[in-house]
């Protein structure tokens, strides 16, 4: 890890998993470092990339912390930066996001409005498509996966991602956090873009998509079926009907 320009804490540990996203990482963090709240600190942790990421992280390695590792998935990626972190509140970037200016200042404005929530999520653009979202609810929560990885999360309540889970790691993670008693507050806003590309760690694609029948989407029957044993097994850990 590098030395960052500051050691004080900061109150956002913003928290970057890389593999393979060389290409995209540029626009994720300028559009981090264009954000109208400012305090904040950028951990990138680089799961065993082979793309160049570390070369084309030169430019802003005196403003985040860079952390190596050998290649172990998006989960153990997420947990290691939190390992790092020292902000109060957490959020999980996946490298291929690009935030709007105001996305950080809203979401901590809405969280400290919420003392009893666990952390707020946002509508969000994927690729062409609107995510509107919609209010917390824990039974549609039970049934679909609809609240992105890129959310605030008060750092106390944050459990950890389960490095055994490799798909819907997201709702994972929320079910986690719903069966100890913990809730979001949506922000009715669009404040970032979801860039869609094959292959690393994001690759975020709503599971609603996967029940459109997927030819209309260009999805290959392999990636449905992923996606279809990664809900089982997501259905039975929770206890799901």
């Amino acid at each position: 890890m590098n030395e960052k320009e500051s050691d004080r804490s900061s109150v956002i540990s913003i928290i970057i998993p890389a593999y393979q996203h060389a290409r995209e990482l540029p626009a994720c963090l300028s559009s981090i470092f264009d954000q109208d709240y400012c305090d904040f600190e950028v951990i990138v942790v680089d799961d065993g990339s082979t793309d160049g990421t570390e070369e084309i992280l030169r430019p802003f390695l005196s403003r985040i912390s860079y952390v190596w590792q050998e290649n172990q998935g998006a989960n153990s990626a997420r947990n290691r930066g939190y390992r790092e972190a020292r902000g109060r509140l957490v959020l999980f970037c996946d490298a291929d996001i690009v935030m709007k200016p105001n996305c950080l200042k809203k979401m901590v404005q809405i969280l400290e409005s919420q003392p009893d929530a666990a952390y707020v999520y946002c509508s969000f653009m994927y690729g062409w498509k609107k995510f509107r979202l919609w209010p917390f609810d824990p039974v549609r929560l039970r049934r679909i996966n609809y609240i992105h990885t890129t959310s605030l999360i008060r750092r106390e309540y944050f459990p950890g991602f389960d490095e055994a889970i490799h798909k819907l790691q997201d709702w994972d993670l929320w079910l986690t956090m719903l069966e100890r008693g913990q809730f979001g507050v949506w922000i009715p806003e669009y404040l970032f873009l979801a860039i869609p590309h094959r292959g690393g760690i994001s690759t975020w694609i709503p599971g609603i998509f996967y029940r459109i029948p997927w030819i209309r989407l260009g999805l290959r029957m392999r990636a449905v079926e992923r996606f279809q044993i990664a809900e089982r097994i997501i259905k039975k850990k929770h206890h799901l009907n």
